[in-house]
């Protein structure tokens, strides 16, 4: 079983990155505090590894069928490659990770099924374009609900922070359920766990790293890539929940920092594109690129160097 020391290493890592894209806007604008955020992720993504987890765990496993020690080496290459974003504070997709992990391991075994690549690198495309929407729309139908109902200022802040925690904690349910698939869908291919254990361990290990370090990503998400008022923090996890969730049910695991970034450029560009800072946008798209290529060539050089050794 020490070979699912890797999976609950990425699943650190996945918590410590992506805990940002739940609550860092809210965090951010002041309307939750720090302590709160991470403590209701924990609890929310953990729920939902449990209850919805399985539906994608299918496509991970199916994708390519490794030998443990192989699902070993992926789950650490990308934990290493999630750890390194984290640190220089990017977003990044753990989804890409684990999939660039899979395929060079699969092309090196000749075990890799390229059919099942290309729904899940379709659904990556859409994910950031399902955020915008989501998030353009929402911020034009919340806003017209609001004027119409809500007169007083006091009393609308109070709406926003309450409205922005049960996004929240809505966002951490759908995140744990779309994306502990990454964590631990290879063990579930190689053998080593049912659905149901991998769904549990996975959850625990992404609430550890949301306890623990993910600071730095939630001010990249909360104010780099786009100035947020407590109303748009709200339209903005509220969005990339929904995109989550809606990729859950087709059972494909995407990326929470692609629909959160996503979210935050559909808000944006209702104050016109000039409130979006375009330096940042360049720079998480850098590390969307780079992210498969790196847990690959990870994946690769570890499978080759056991070979040598072995």
């Amino acid at each position: 079983m020490w070979k699912l020391i890797s999976g609950v290493f990425l699943g650190w890592s996945l918590g410590a990155n992506d805990s940002a894209n739940i609550f860092g806007t809210g965090v951010t604008t002041g309307a939750v505090k720090y302590k709160t955020a991470i403590f209701l992720t924990s609890i929310f993504v953990l729920m939902g590894a449990v209850f919805e987890g399985p539906k994608c765990m299918k496509i991970v496993s199916d994708l390519s069928r490794l030998i443990p020690l192989e699902a070993f080496f992926c789950a650490l290459a990308s934990a290493i490659t999630m750890t390194i974003l984290t640190y220089v504070a990017i977003p990044a997709s753990t989804s890409q990770a684990i999939i660039g992990a899979i395929i060079g391991a699969g092309i090196l075994s000749g075990s890799a099924n390229f059919s099942k690549l290309i729904k899940i690198i379709a659904c990556w495309i859409l994910t950031p374009i399902g955020g915008a929407i989501f998030g353009y729309l929402l911020y034009h139908i919340l806003k017209y609900i609001f004027d119409k109902t809500i007169t007083s200022l006091s009393y609308r802040n109070t709406v926003y922070a309450v409205g922005i925690i049960i996004a929240g904690c809505y966002g951490a349910y759908s995140l744990g359920a779309n994306n502990v698939a990454n964590v631990t869908g290879i063990y579930v291919g190689s053998g080593l766990l049912s659905y149901e254990a991998a769904a549990l361990i996975g959850g625990i290990s992404i609430a550890l790293g949301t306890l623990t370090y993910g600071k730095k990503v939630m001010i990249t998400v909360g104010k780099g890539i786009a100035p947020l008022d407590p109303f748009s923090a709200l339209v903005t996890v509220l969005a990339e929940a929904l995109t989550l969730h809606l990729f859950t049910q087709i059972g494909v695991p995407v990326s929470s920092s692609q629909a959160i970034v996503g979210a935050v450029v559909g808000v944006g560009m209702v104050g016109g594109l000039r409130t979006i800072n375009p330096k940042m946008l360049v720079k998480i798209t850098m590390g969307w690129v780079m992210t498969p290529f790196a847990s690959g060539l990870m994946t690769l050089l570890f499978i080759y160097v056991r070979s040598i050794i072995m």
